[in-house]
């Protein structure tokens, strides 16, 4: 079967009314036909028929045992980082999340976890670094902002080897493009407020466990901790999943002509999309995922935050905002919006200089979005005082 039915066909008919769309059971609690006695459901914290509907429906695309969501993305890594102990070590890619980064370096390292960041586009720096406290390998493949892509079959195996879990966070790729439990992991999280959803209207997270065993846990800490999805936005993230193999493809497409456009500028440094061929890890990338996403991120010769700002701010179709995977491109400064909370000696030893910037690629036509960062561009350096941009411009 392929991708689009299977997604498709994952949501479920009601079977109490026969509604095509899965109904929104807006109620905090449930009647019992006596103490203990219930339909399965007893309390909306615990448990709820739409959010239920979503859970499972995550799991099959992932192909897990189970899935959990939450109230955010990083409510979803908080609830993996609560499986750890103090005394625990979490391994975790360099270039990461700045919500992640501060979670883990802010709020769980004076609890007594530790946390080491590695470069794990190579899997050997992986072995390297792993130690016999770390219990938590953590991985984003494509990271964020750099793209990065690591061998997630190859450090599965590490993981096993040395007896810790291995979480990925496919937020980028989606599982209509990669499945990382398939290439050996044990946990996948998902900010659900980006592809998933899909349409910049909804905050959410999932949890996927490859086993049924890890997803009682985190089952466990759900409900312990109290942060749920609600039933209405259940229901907007289930809704943004049944598109979400067509978005994701034509995400991709539109992105890599961005990419080849991006890398056709002189003024340019590096242009950062797996789907290049001049990307590091472009044949991993073709191995272990069905498309390169719809995210890109590029930085100037002449690493100048200034000038970084001016391109941001300058764009039509390319909107100034956080978040990303929504069917509008959205264009961002990642070293003083997304990536802010990383100490910028840690952002630049990871790639992300003063001038990155990172798109988030739309579904708009592609060639409207060239020509909006075309004019960007020449307003941006038009008035610069460094003739250099000025005379690369006249290539574009």
């Amino acid at each position: 079967m392929q991708e689009q039915t299977k997604i498709i066909h994952s949501i479920p008919v009601d079977e109490l009314t026969g509604a095509i769309a899965v109904p929104i059971y807006q109620t905090s609690t449930f009647v019992q036909e006596s103490p203990g006695v219930n339909k399965g459901f007893d309390y909306a914290r615990s448990n709820n028929p739409t959010r239920k509907a979503l859970e499972d429906i995550v799991a099959k695309l992932e192909n897990g045992s189970g899935g959990y969501a939450f109230a955010s993305g990083l409510a979803a890594i908080d609830a993996v980082v609560k499986l750890l102990e103090s005394g625990d070590e979490i391994l975790a890619v360099d270039d990461i999340y700045g919500g992640a980064f501060r979670l883990f370096t802010h709020i769980y390292q004076k609890f007594g976890i530790k946390i080491k960041y590695v470069d794990a586009s190579d899997a050997a720096n992986v072995a390297e670094a792993i130690s016999p406290k770390t219990k938590l390998i953590w991985l984003e493949s494509p990271t964020n902002p750099t793209l990065k892509i690591s061998d997630i079959e190859a450090i599965a195996k590490i993981a096993k080897a040395n007896n810790c879990l291995l979480c990925v966070d496919n937020t980028f790729a989606s599982p209509a493009s990669q499945k990382p439990i398939d290439l050996g992991a044990d946990l996948v999280i998902h900010s659900a407020t980006k592809y998933l959803g899909g349409h910049s209207d909804l905050i959410a997270g999932v949890v996927i466990t490859k086993t049924s065993e890890l997803g009682e846990k985190i089952k466990f800490i759900q409900n312990a901790t109290g942060s749920i999805l609600a039933p209405f936005d259940s229901f907007l993230v289930i809704r943004g999943i049944e598109t979400l193999s067509l978005r994701v493809k034509q995400h991709s497409e539109n992105a890599q002509r961005i990419a080849e456009f991006l890398q056709s500028c002189d003024f340019i440094n590096n242009v950062y999309y797996p789907g290049l061929s001049t990307h590091p890890n472009h044949h991993i990338a073709k191995q272990q995922q069905k498309y390169f996403g719809g995210i890109i991120a590029f930085d100037l010769k002449i690493d100048e935050k200034e000038i970084a700002k001016q391109i941001v701010s300058k764009t039509k179709l390319f909107k100034l905002a956080e978040s990303l995977g929504g069917v509008k491109s959205l264009i961002c400064l990642p070293c003083e919006m997304t990536h802010k909370s990383i100490p910028a000696e840690k952002r630049h030893q990871s790639g992300v200089t003063d001038s990155l910037i990172r798109l988030s690629v739309g579904l708009e036509d592609a060639d409207d979005l060239i020509e909006d960062l075309k004019q960007t561009f020449e307003l941006a350096f038009s008035n610069h005082e460094q003739k250099y941009f000025i005379d690369l411009l006249k290539n574009l």
